[in-house]
């Protein structure tokens, strides 16, 4: 969640390079937990390509 809210907006990819000690599907698997408990959202930006935000932050910048 640091990574995210450091860098909000940051692309799948870019949170798991910010995670050497983790697989890319760890990674991932902890985002969906995250987006589907309202954590953090994920915006589709291309093919295959996502970009993470803290909920928190979208929600304080309606």
């Amino acid at each position: 969640m640091n990574v995210i809210i450091r860098s909000p907006g940051s692309q799948l990819e870019e949170v798991v390079l910010e995670c050497p000690d983790l697989t890319w599907n760890q990674v991932f698997c902890e985002l969906d937990r995250m987006s589907r408990g309202g954590q953090v959202r994920l915006a589709m930006k291309g093919p295959g390509l996502y970009a993470v935000s803290s909920s928190a932050a979208c929600n304080s910048s309606l």
